[in-house]
């Protein structure tokens, strides 16, 4: 007897089926064609995977009934076993199978390998059988397997139970016969992928012993999805997220098969880097400037990485194996050869040559939602223009400075960098709990499953497949934005009162849409509507809370202030992204420099004080409360979570504690005589599904987290190492370069951002609404080194960038999680992303420089005016020139904000000492981070901006998510991100078609004049200043 083999690999082997040199093939239980009349049939023809075993399997069987008859005549003449009989011993003797999700195919939970070239016969081999079966029970009682897939066959209707030992009959007439069954079968299949054992770190003792209580034969129901009473759902496990719209977006199971890191993603991912970052850096100095939005890729490059399988491809191509998405050793080429090209056993000369072995190379794998993930998140990464860009512009074109091209290389290459490093420091509080949703995130999984999977549910009467869901969407959208976009603007700027009362100021500053509060929620222009972000992505009661926050300090606060006229607010517009003078017009701060761009103290005092519209001004008072809110809402509702989290990663990193694979409560590997088997025990143990984001959302671990565990972390040390490097540049840049910031300016920059990480994080990771330290960086660095323009620049790309940044990247690291990328071919696919897209945007630039005749100047050709690098240039000058005293000192007029840091501080506390004793109070779902963070969009956002958001949000994230749950769950991710890249696609077909060639500069119409009538669109005040007069102090 052939020592008995269990659960230890991730492909089921049927042990004993293995001749020499000859490479062993997985193969599922469903695959087999089953004759028993008790055995529920295979699925229909038509709803098989063409790719899948089953397929291939009953292909091979159409081609080969000519020698059928034959082969097992005289298989059965020799060995005296019909097929039949063979196949009922290898279902009642092979391990079980688990259930698959339709996403993913048949999940394999299979036994150990037999090593390629085992003898199963009873000769002296026999020793070394005995001597294995030890290391093959050790290694399966310790692999978790559960909820990790490999092959892609369908799922079978019942289950056969394994034998109480797990055994294989042995004996020279099954190893013949095997090897005649699996040619006979063509157990390798075409691209088939031999899967890996996942350790863990004991042994379950329960095994032998719950394997002994199954009955041996006995027939297992997948309907519901349970084994003796314990929960076994592998696409819903008991530790899946607690979070609905996780669930809706996100697959419980791994394909542990897929490739990834291969030439083709490699390619791809570099094109669309190159591509993405020189088209968008390029018209960032434009205006209108346009944005190649990372959706883009995300779209295109799908196409693309199919015809590259359909180009390099060949029928009888080798078969590949693939662990944590990197190839391993194929097969030899002569075994494979013989495979594709032997008939009646005569083996055929195999066909080499460099270019069939260059071609192989290249088309490696298959293209697969893995891969199209990587290529992504290296888009998300490089397609935004680095900030270091504008202070390098700024530099060269308005401070005239010249900087070599190696110093470019280094600020950017540092600035960029080093927000990764803050990313994977944090991996642990920001990615790796389940409680950390990044609602950003889910769009892109929704999209991989919609364009990767075929699976399709019946969802409150609505049967079309999410495919066809976000096509129909996504055409419509991309038509429709011709409207709003190209040929009826009004549409956008929808504010009907105004075109009534065109020349009224109250009316305009009410219910404008262009410089108004908005109390007119109506427009048809999705970029209106999702200009803070997807209202379908947020969570509504994050959309209250920035609700609650427009509704007292925009539709309250801001118009009485604004008509008893505090602050002198009434001679400016109620709502500007500019700041003005005492006569009401734009403040020119060409006026209080000299010629040498430094700070004019006399100029200053003969010109005028800068003053703030009164939006700008509240959302500066908001943003001084939301940083401090952060801070002291974070330690008191996460602040014993992050202690926990803390000393059990400095365990991790003293090697106490090493992450395992976990065996899954209720899968075969936790059956044991002790354990309960019944569906109350199985209810306990399951994760609490609450939408709660306060309780230990830093200590949840779900489903998606145990998957990870199998492979292997990128190093603390990699970060951590990144990080000393980058200090380091960035330290010699500040001392080398003339940029008038100190060593330890840069420091302090860092540890801004260092002690404001992981709050802000925690708030984008729940409510998927950003807090900017964008403002404090000016304050401190204005306050700290004033009259230096330039290190007020890099202090804030220091400080600001590294934030944004690392905010961004761990976004990504959470959408790799989602997806199960390998976290070190993550980190390579980030920071060689980050490289290339960083050294062109620099290529891009210096040849813009050289090549646009007058560029940042009113003169340049094709509006080449770099409009985004000369508001930070203006900004420069206030807060690094004239600083921060003259706007918040003791004798200044806006001091009294200074008090919003005190206020900010201490109302999270008050919240949480009422509501800390109340599980049920509506006061636990006020985040006071959320409700003064997210009116910083105002200017330049609108009312309209923020009411019709909440007002999407309400419609889908409450209205339908309870009235169609289903609906909701299946189709709102989609329509997302069918919505997001329709109207990508429409804009730059709109610019660069009809825009850019000068095309629309005679278009005119009423629908492309009549918001432009009236006080809205010409930001009217509701005071004017007489002529020859002035506002405000004589003296300053």
């Amino acid at each position: 007897m052939t020592p008995s083999r269990s659960a230890g690999g991730q492909g089921q082997e049927v042990a004993g089926l293995h001749a020499h040199n000859t490479q062993s093939r997985d193969i599922p239980l469903s695959s087999l064609r089953h004759k028993n009349p008790h055995v529920a049939p295979q699925d229909d023809e038509e709803d098989l995977d063409p790719e899948s075993d089953t397929a291939l399997l009953r292909k091979h069987h159409a081609d080969s009934d000519d020698d059928a008859a034959s082969t097992t005549t005289e298989l059965t003449s020799r060995q005296h076993i019909s097929p039949l009989q063979k196949l009922l011993g290898l279902m009642s003797k092979a391990p079980l199978l688990l259930r698959s999700a339709p996403g993913f195919g048949t999940g394999s939970y299979g036994a150990a390998g037999t090593p390629i070239g085992a003898s199963t016969d009873n000769s002296e081999d026999d020793e070394n059988d005995h001597l294995r079966s030890g290391r093959h029970k050790k290694r399966a009682n310790g692999s978790g397997l559960r909820n990790t897939v490999e092959d892609r066959s369908q799922s079978p209707k019942k289950r056969r139970r394994p034998s109480k030992d797990f055994g294989y009959t042995t004996g020279r007439s099954v190893d013949d016969a095997g090897e005649s069954l699996r040619r006979e079968l063509s157990l390798d299949g075409r691209y088939g992928m031999s899967g890996v054992p996942i350790p863990t770190a004991k042994a379950d003792k329960g095994d032998e012993a719950a394997a002994g209580k199954l009955g041996e034969g006995e027939d297992i129901p997948d309907g519901d999805g349970t084994l003796d009473g314990i929960a076994s759902d592998d696409e819903d496990p008991w530790d899946n997220s607690p979070y609905p719209q996780v669930r809706a977006s996100v697959s419980a199971i791994d394909n542990t098969s897929l490739s990834i890191n291969t030439p083709r993603m490699w390619a791809l991912s570099m094109l669309f880097a190159i591509l993405g970052s020189s088209t968008n850096l390029f018209f960032s100095l434009r205006y209108p400037s346009v944005s190649i939005t990372p959706v883009i890729a995300l779209l295109l490059v799908h196409p693309l990485g199919l015809i590259w399988d359909q180009l390099l491809k060949r029928k009888g191509d080798p078969d590949e194996a693939f662990e944590d998405g990197v190839r391993s050793r194929p097969s030899s080429e002569l075994d494979v050869n013989m495979d594709a090209n032997t008939h009646n056993g005569t083996r055929s000369k195999p066909q080499n040559g460099n270019l069939r072995n260059l071609r192989l190379w290249l088309a490696q794998g298959r293209w697969n939602e893995k891969e199209h993930s990587c290529v992504y998140i290296s888009s998300n990464v490089s397609f935004g223009f680095a900030f270091a860009t504008d202070v390098i512009v700024e530099q060269t074109q308005f401070y005239n400075q010249k900087v070599s091209i190696t110093y470019q290389l280094l600020l950017i290459l540092s600035t960029q960098i080093l927000g990764y490093t803050f990313a994977g420091l944090a991996r642990r509080f920001l990615v790796r709990p389940g409680g950390m949703i990044w609602p950003g995130t889910l769009m892109s999984a929704a999209m991989f499953t919609t364009l990767h999977k075929e699976e399709n549910t019946i969802a409150n009467g609505w049967k079309i497949t999410r495919w066809k869901f976000f096509f129909v969407v996504w055409l419509s959208a991309f038509i429709f934005y011709f409207l709003p976009g190209l040929i009826f603007p009004a549409l956008s700027y929808f504010s009907v009162i105004t075109w009534i009362w065109p020349k009224s100021v109250v009316v305009a500053n009410l219910f404008g849409v262009a410089s108004g509060l908005g109390l007119f929620p109506v427009t048809f222009d999705w970029t209106q509507i999702a200009y803070i972000g997807s209202p379908l992505l947020t969570p509504f009661w994050a959309a209250m809370n920035v609700v609650g926050g427009l509704v007292i300090v925009m539709w309250i606060i801001a118009p009485i202030a604004y008509y008893k006229n505090v602050f002198n607010s009434s001679y400016m517009p109620i709502l500007s992204s500019s700041v003005f003078d005492n006569t009401g017009n734009i403040y020119n701060v060409s006026r209080i420099l000299t010629p040498d761009f430094l700070f004019d103290k006399e100029a200053y005092h003969n010109y005028s004080r800068v003053f703030l519209p009164i939006t700008y001004m509240l959302s500066y008072g908001l943003q001084f409360a939301a940083l401090a809110s952060l801070l002291s809402h974070t330690a008191c509702w996460h602040g014993k979570d992050i202690w926990r989290q803390w000393i059990r990663s400095l365990k991790e990193v003293k090697g106490q504690a090493q992450p395992i694979y976990k065996v899954v409560p209720g899968s075969r590997e936790g059956v044991s005589p002790d354990r309960p088997s019944s569906d109350s025990s199985t209810r306990r143990s399951r994760v609490q599904r609450t939408d709660s984001h306060m309780e230990n959302i830093i200590s949840q671990e779900d489903v998606h987290n145990r998957l990870m565990k199998k492979y292997k972390d990128a190093p603390l040390s990699w970060y951590l190492l990144t990080f000393v490097s980058m200090t380091a540049v960035g330290m010699f840049v500040c001392e080398y370069y003339p940029v008038h910031l100190p060593w330890y300016g840069l420091l302090l920059a860092l540890g801004i951002c260092t002690v404001l990480f992981i709050p802000i994080g925690i708030v984008m990771a729940i409510t998927n609404q950003h807090s900017s330290i964008y403002l404090i960086c000016q304050l401190v660095c204005g306050a700290v080194f004033p009259g230096r323009p330039v290190a007020n620049m890099v202090f804030v790309t220091y400080g600001y960038i590294s934030s944004a940044q690392g905010i961004k990247f761990s976004s990504d690291l959470k959408l790799g999680h989602y997806m199960k990328i390998p976290p070190r071919i993550l980190f390579s696919v980030q920071m060689v992303a980050t490289i290339v897209s960083s050294i062109t945007q620099i290529g891009v630039l210096n040849w813009m420089f050289a090549n646009v005749p007058g560029i940042c100047t009113p003169e340049a050709i094709n509006g080449f005016t770099c409009p985004l690098a000369r508001v930070h240039f203006n900004g420069s000058i206030l807060w690094g020139v004239v600083g921060p005293g003259e706007f918040f000192g003791p004798s200044a007029t806006y001091h009294i904000l200074v008090w919003c840091f005190p206020i900010g501080a201490i109302a999270p506390i008050i919240l949480w000492l009422y509501a800390r004793k109340r599980k049920s109070s509506i006061v636990r779902k006020i985040n006071l981070p959320v409700l003064f963070g997210s009116l910083s969009w105002i200017p330049p956002a609108t009312g309209l901006n923020f009411s019709v958001w909440a007002l999407v949000c309400y419609i889908f994230n409450y209205v339908i998510k309870r009235r169609a749950t289903a609906w909701w769950a299946k189709y709102t991710m989609t329509l997302s991100a069918a919505l997001d890249s329709g109207l990508a696609f429409g804009i730059v077909v709109v610019f660069f078609g009809f825009v850019f060639p000068g095309w629309t500069s005679g278009f005119k119409w009423w629908g492309t004049e009549v918001y432009k009538q009236g006080c809205d669109w010409n930001a009217c005040p509701y005071k004017t200043v007489p002529e020859g007069g002035h506002f405000g102090p004589d003296t300053w």
